[in-house]
């Protein structure tokens, strides 16, 4: 008998990739043949976003993709865009079954129902929007590199662009005895770097297992991790500026495990846009917690993101961002064009920024990340480095990898390293920074 085949597509964070990851695996153990999503597949899984838009009319085209690959495919529509607006997402041409935030770890139930691969004329939507408060234990495990774990979901925060609070609910964590059993799996896995991922990972300890008590905090769980005696990296995904706590900073600066990289969400460098945003912080204590990062641990990867275009965002709330960034000794931006989203409150604000100048202020910032990025990278050029090497099957010339402060970096690829050095942890000398704004660099022996 032929094995059924199934393929998977993530869209947006690294929670998602985690928890694709984690569905994926409950196919496996039915030997279902897992291929990529190019191929042709008898189940399709789209794990979905719905941050913007934009990721919504991507979700469209991919559903295309597979039916071209397969018209009499099954299509399963999964994540948030799926939990947000099943009703919408079930509209879809080709999209079979829709599941929500809930539902989705329950994938094989659904596959086991009698009318399952059969074709209809309607879509089955199963997403309660009104349970989605259970926490599901979720990592991945693709090239046994590097593993997003999931430690946190959720968030209580309402930042009034946000639709994430909705499609995944309250803050809830996982429990740090199963977080750190999670990481010896992974380290016996051959996974040499884990990245701690959530929705809000600075809020962790809130509600673990429906508790309603916050028994431990970020700090709590950062410190039971660095006592662990596996030789692994761990890496910090994004955290809210208000919630990296300078104990924390501080702390990361002695870690044995803990790598010099930090991804800290501005959103607006003016005061009076993070106040219609809703955010919880200012730029000073911004301003603050760079500057202790940068006073201890020189050398890390600061990075941020900015939405470009809120509304009421006039030229003068545009250039107080721009200068206080271009001041700011981080290291590259994500920038994101605002995305107006049902159910927020920012809808409401009269206000609006056009899309010509939107589109202006993001390439605008797009030059200043790479100014930034650039500089960041000439810094580290002849100093000493641990870079962790990549399976590469694109490149005959070189081998890929990461330092410990989240630079991509290359070194020439021979007939030696390319078997020895893949998956290890290689010091390194760097030497300079290709047109790309690649490291290259040299081994040392």
């Amino acid at each position: 008998m032929l094995k059924k085949k199934v393929a998977f597509y993530t869209m947006g964070c690294k929670l998602n990739y985690a928890e694709t990851s984690t569905i994926a695996r409950q196919f496996t153990n039915l030997f279902y043949q897992h291929v990529p999503f190019h191929s042709s597949a008898d189940i399709y899984v789209i794990n979905s976003c719905s941050v913007t838009k934009n990721a919504e009319l991507e979700f469209k085209y991919i559903v295309r993709s597979a039916m071209r690959k397969n018209s009499q495919a099954f299509i399963i529509a999964i994540g948030c865009y799926a939990q947000f607006n099943p009703k919408e997402i079930s509209s879809i041409i080709g999209v079979d079954l829709v599941l929500g935030n809930n539902e989705k770890f329950k994938i094989i139930d659904y596959i086991n129902k009698e009318w399952f691969f059969k074709k209809k004329f309607y879509t089955k939507i199963f997403s309660n929007t009104k349970t989605n408060n259970t926490y599901f234990p979720s990592f991945s495990v693709g090239d046994r590199t590097r593993s997003f774990l999931k430690i946190q979901d959720g968030c209580d925060y309402k930042c009034s662009y946000c639709i994430i609070p909705i499609s995944r609910g309250f803050s809830r964590s996982d429990s740090i005895e199963n977080i750190l059993k999670n990481i010896r799996d992974l380290f016996q896995k051959g996974v040499k770097e884990i990245v701690l991922t959530g929705v809000n990972i600075g809020d962790y300890g809130n509600k673990i297992y429906g508790k309603s008590d916050r028994l431990y905090t970020f700090f709590d769980l950062i410190q039971a991790i660095d006592q662990i005696k596996e030789k692994v990296r761990i890496r910090l995904s994004s955290i809210e500026p208000n919630l990296l706590k300078n104990e924390c900073i501080e702390f990361m600066s002695k870690s044995k495990h803990f790598v010099p990289h930090f991804h800290i969400p501005l959103q607006s460098g003016s005061n009076y846009i993070l106040g219609k945003m809703h955010r919880r912080y200012r730029r000073e204590l911004y301003k603050e917690k760079v500057k202790k990062i940068r006073y201890l641990i020189p050398d890390a990867y600061i990075g941020s993101d900015i939405i470009v275009g809120f509304p009421g965002e006039t030229h003068q709330h545009f250039l107080e961002t721009y200068h206080f960034l271009k001041n700011l000794e981080i290291s590259s931006l994500h920038i994101f064009t605002y995305s107006a989203r049902p159910n927020t409150k920012s809808i409401t604000i009269q206000e609006h920024v056009s899309k010509k100048i939107q589109c202006k202020r993001n390439k605008i910032f797009r030059v200043l990340s790479n100014k930034k990025y650039r500089f960041f990278c000439e810094k580290q050029i002849h100093t000493k480095k641990t870079v962790l090497f990549e399976k590469n099957s694109t490149d005959n010339e070189y081998l890929y990898g990461y330092t410990e402060n989240y630079i991509r970096t290359k070194i020439p690829l021979n007939s030696y390293n390319a078997t020895y050095y893949i998956n290890t942890l290689q010091d390194v000398l760097i030497k300079k920074v290709d047109i790309d704004g690649i490291m290259i660099a040299e081994p040392i022996n």
